[in-house]
């Protein structure tokens, strides 16, 4: 096995999105996982305080009647956990959104959660503990942050697993049991109350992982099929890929039946993905934007002044945009001329955009109905294929089937 294909095998199973050209829809599910992992780290703070309260409470309590000494040996494990959480947590905090694409992180983080309340639990009087319940918290936390819906159940499987190492541990002596005030000794060794309170804990983490399986899956298909209604893309404001694979599709019947031409024009960010890793996502979203003004511009100003209704600029995917040349500015048929025109000024256009003075360049294929091809396809597929030829070449650079520009 060649070293990079099995780079990109481990990829797949460690990034949330592993392409290196991603797509559109790949950059947007990175960064709403980004987010949704940002507000897991903010809720694990939260509870972080709310335990801390609830550990004085209870340590005041039990002082009533349990000596501090006693307290205090129980204890010291479990604050040791507590530190970990603050660590872990804070270096989450601190690189989220710069190692938020790494998925594996993110399972690791629910499964120190999972660890750590297994470490309260079996400090807490094992079978007889109340922590046990917080598990439920992190199996919703799974099934919010992690891309698959069988996740959750995963993440059920392992939390099942953590307690029953310490139930059944203390069951068999493997483990010695740790007396709690209040707690009547010996129900950890009755293999029927046992049996019974372990099935009923696996009823409830398997419960939670079902409903929050479903209904994190419900809302993530509302929220894909109200992203697919959109015809404008949220981070450019032009039109989205659905709008302009539309929009060509009823310009080419146009252009048949009036026997003209239609100029099709990609273009693609050279090294954006390196961009983005110097500088950061938020950049690389700033530098998206004003690329897109600039190509909106470079267009008007082909097009005398306005884009015409006919003439789209759209994000394609990714760092790519599509452009359809229908029309110029006096309402005819750009010829091929024209259009090599209009790519080069988007080209130069985009050549002069900089965000905190770091810049980037396009490469641009052209391509035009009915030379290149007869069917949206067909276009873009010749469309693409040049561009990949002017990328190949050093990027920065305009091509066609026929001339290099």
């Amino acid at each position: 096995m060649s070293p990079n294909r099995l780079t990109k095998i481990l990829a797949r199973r460690f990034m949330v999105s592993w392409r290196e050209q991603k797509t559109r829809y790949d950059i947007e599910a990175l960064q709403a996982n980004t987010e949704r992992v940002g507000l897991v780290i903010r809720v694990r703070w939260a509870l972080v305080v709310v335990l801390s309260l609830y550990s004085a409470l209870a340590a005041w309590a039990y002082a009533i009647d349990t000596p501090w000494a006693e307290l205090w040996a129980n204890m010291q494990v479990p604050a040791g956990a507590f530190v970990f959480v603050l660590a872990y947590n804070l270096f989450y905090w601190r690189t989220y959104r710069r190692l938020g694409n790494i998925s594996v992180l993110n399972h690791a983080q629910l499964m120190f959660d999972a660890i750590v309340v297994t470490v309260l639990v079996y400090y807490s009087g094992g079978v007889h503990s109340w922590f046990w319940a917080m598990y439920s918290l992190f199996i919703l936390e799974a099934a919010f942050i992690l891309p698959r819906r069988w996740h959750a159940w995963m993440m059920a499987a392992f939390c099942a697993l953590c307690l029953g190492l310490v139930i059944w541990g203390e069951y068999f002596g493997l483990i010695p049991h740790v007396e709690m005030p209040f707690i009547a000794e010996e129900l950890h060794r009755n293999l029927t109350f046992v049996a019974v309170r372990y099935g009923w804990q696996l009823t409830v983490l398997g419960g939670t992982a079902t409903v929050a399986a479903l209904m994190t899956g419900a809302i993530r298909k509302r929220e894909a099929e109200l992203a697919s209604a959109s015809i404008v893309d949220d981070k450019t404001g032009l039109y989205d890929r659905g709008y302009f694979l539309r929009a060509l599709s009823r310009e080419l019947l146009r252009a048949e039946r009036d026997e003209h031409g239609v100029a099709v024009i990609l273009a693609d960010i050279d090294e954006f993905d390196r961009y983005n890793k110097m500088f950061g996502i938020d950049q690389g979203d700033r530098l998206l934007r004003k690329v897109a003004r600039a190509m909106s511009d470079a267009v008007a100003e082909c097009s005398a002044g306005g884009i015409r209704e006919t003439n789209v600029v759209s994000r394609f995917g990714g760092e790519e945009f599509a452009i359809i040349l229908a029309e110029d500015c006096k309402g005819v048929a750009p010829s091929l001329p024209d259009a090599l025109r209009a790519a080069e000024a988007v080209r130069a256009a985009v050549a002069q955009v900089s965000v905190d003075d770091a810049g980037v360049t396009v490469s641009v294929g052209v391509a035009r109905f009915p030379e290149d091809g007869m069917t949206s396809d067909q276009l873009l597929d010749v469309a693409d294929a040049v561009l990949t030829r002017s990328a190949s070449a050093g990027g920065n650079r305009v091509s066609h089937a026929e001339n290099d520009a």
